[in-house]
Order: structure tokens, then sequence, then C-alpha cells
């Protein structure tokens, strides 16, 4: 019977990338491995297809043989490979330990004497800081829990005046591999748990990690303009790696506090100014509030409640630039409360005197009536 052409096998273009190559082999290789799929002779035979496909197209120079003569240019009967090795299972055991090692925890082939090495995770710190902080910058310290090198020990795990030895299991490589009929497995090994040693007597202190946790403190500098949300990287501030892996990074979120008077949208802030009702009417200038100080603003007569005035450059610094947002004053005319005999009676005096010439003197309710009397009409 002829056999499916390789590409096909993997499910690839024929231009795929080593990487493509590879996660179409290991989706597949998952998917029909025997210990997924016992007594299952389809799911085997598919499983030997797919690795066979992924031995030849991994290695360059038989995919370009392959590429060339297609299956003649593989066949070890028919002298592919220019005399090199056969295209059989006898010599796929590196590379099926190699793709398997990844998927179950292991990081390098028995022979090579590597140990399981990780990055350390990332952390994360929620810090809140006032607007004025955010708009400005500054500088804060913040104290976090940490896990550093043993002092006792210095990181060996091992008692003072003892050390670690190597295991016998794996011999120090970190890894064993395991036969499975015609395949194998290259896994981290369960005595060290892919260190390559074993602590027999171990440390007090750290109990034979070799790292214990403590407190430390950073400094943290705000950029001006920094908004909720928004992230500050602190390169190599995260755990401790693995076997002598990087540390990971710490991230410190900002979270903006509520303001008494201010709320910010982006670049801009917003304000609520109220003004009196003669100040609306007659026009007059008022002091309103700026993360600067105060400033002067101009009303102008016949002004409106809920009326909006731009202070321009008085919002806040975009992060990563030079330009200012702008500040938004929105002016609600307020009732006035509380009023005298004498005050009442100047309204009273007043509105007798407007309601002569009602559309004249009140345009928003002479509208909003019309608008009415259309509607029941």
């Amino acid at each position: 019977m002829s056999k499916r052409d390789f590409y096909d096998i993997l499910g690839i273009n024929r231009d795929a990338a080593d990487d493509e190559i590879k996660k179409a082999y290991r989706k597949l290789a998952m998917k029909y491995h025997p210990d997924r799929n016992p007594d299952s002779k389809e799911a085997e035979e598919k499983f030997k297809e797919v690795k066979e496909a992924y031995e030849i197209l991994s290695d360059s120079q038989k995919r370009a043989a392959y590429d060339q003569y297609g299956h003649a240019g593989v066949d070890p009967q028919a002298g592919g490979f220019g005399g090199g090795g056969g295209a059989g299972f006898g010599g796929f055991g590196d590379a099926f330990a190699d793709i398997f090692g990844d998927i179950f925890g292991g990081g390098g082939r028995s022979g090579g004497g590597r140990s399981n090495v990780y990055r350390g995770a990332d952390l994360r710190y929620n810090m809140e800081i006032s607007l004025e902080e955010a708009a400005k910058g500054c500088e804060k310290q913040i104290r976090i829990p940490a896990v550093e090198t043993c002092d006792t020990c210095n990181g060996s795990g091992a008692k003072p005046g003892t050390q670690a030895q190597t295991c016998s299991t794996c011999g120090g490589h970190g890894q064993v591999r395991m036969q499975q009929g015609f395949f194998s497995i290259q896994q981290t090994c369960p005595t060290c748990h892919g260190t390559g040693k074993v602590i027999p007597e171990p440390c007090s202190a750290c109990h034979g990690s070799g790292r214990v946790k403590k407190h430390k403190t950073l400094n943290v500098k705000i950029p001006a303009g920094i908004d909720e949300g928004d992230r500050i990287r602190l390169a190599g501030e995260g755990e401790p790696g693995v076997n002598g892996g990087p540390h990971g990074d710490l991230y410190v979120v900002a979270h903006i506090k509520p303001h008494a008077v201010f709320q910010r949208e982006g670049q801009d802030l917003h304000c609520e100014m109220p003004i009196s009702f003669s100040t609306a009417a007659l026009g007059g200038e008022i002091e309103i509030p700026t993360l600067d100080g105060a400033a002067k603003l101009k009303i102008p007569p016949e002004t409106q409640s809920a009326q909006v005035f731009r202070l321009r450059g008085k919002g806040i610094k975009a992060v990563r630039g030079t330009t200012y947002g702008d500040l938004m004053c929105h002016v609600v005319v307020e009732t006035p409360v509380k009023l005298t005999e004498r005050q009442k009676e100047l309204l009273r005096e007043f509105e007798a005197i407007s309601q002569g010439d009602s559309a004249k003197h009140n345009p928003r309710a002479k509208s909003f009536m019309d608008k009415l009397r259309e509607f029941f009409e």
C-alpha cells in the first residue's frame, strides 16, 4: 500500500516553518498516543505514521530529499539520505523524547546532563495613589514578600558542614528515560525532581529548599500621567527561578483613589462648580480649583446651568508625551435657600416683571411649552 504524503499526515502546508511542524506533531502525537488509546490498533498505526512524518520533515536534509524525490528519497532501502541513517523508528527515540519531555515536564536529554531550569513566576502588586500623585509623578516605597537565598546554607539546601550528593536514580542528569515498547519517554527524575542532586541532611533553616521567605522594600518611580490600571514593570523582582533559572518580574498596577473635586477621563479633568443665580444672569468672575492652584474663570451673562467651560492645558500630562489635557468646568446654577422676607419680596417682584414678556426672558421655557402644546394637539 502506498504511503500518504507526510505533509498531509501532519496537516500542514509544504512551506511550513519548523515550529509549525513541531506544533502539529505534538498535537497529533498526543491524540494518538498509545497510553491514551489502549488496545487501539488504528491509533497505534496513526501514531507510527505521525512520528515517521515528523522525523523526516523536522530534519532539513531529509526534508529536502523528500521534497525533491518523494518517499523514494527517504527510503533507506533505496539509498536515501545520501547514505545516512534510515527512515525507520530506530533513530527516533531522541527526537520523540525531546518533544514529550516538553509535555510531561522534561527539559533535555538524559545524556546531556541538563537539569530542569525554569524562570521564576511574575508577581503583581496593587498600588493606590492619589490623583495628584498620578498627575505629577512621585516615588513610592512598597514592602512585598520575597523568596531569597538561604543565608544558613548559601542556597545549597544542605546542612552546614554537609553537601548534596549526586542522585543515584538519574546519575545527576535530572532526567530519566522510560522505555515503553518501541518508543521511549524522557521525564523529570522522580527522586531529585530534576536537580540531579539529593540532600541527605537538609538545612534546618530552609528545610532543604535553599530558599527562605522574607520581606523586601522596593522604591517605585511613578511616572507623571499614569492612569488607572497602568502597569510598571520591575524586571527581576519576581520570584526566583528553579535550578538557577532567571527571576520573574514584578508588575505594580496603579489604582487612582477617588478625588473630592475632580473626575478624570484620560488626560482631561472634569469638575462641577456651583454659581449663584445673579452671577449666571449678569455674568461675573469666579475662582475655580486646578491641580496647580486656583484659576480665574469669566462667566458671561445669561449662562445656563450645566454649561461647560474649557480651561486648556489644565488637565493631566500624557504619560508618554509632553501634551496636557484640559480642565472641563461644568457650572451649576444654585437655587438660593433660606431666603429672608426681603429676598422673597424682591424675587416676587422680579417674577412679576419677567412674566410681562416671558417669551423674551425665558426662551427655553417658551420653546418647551410650544412643543408640549403641539404634542397634545
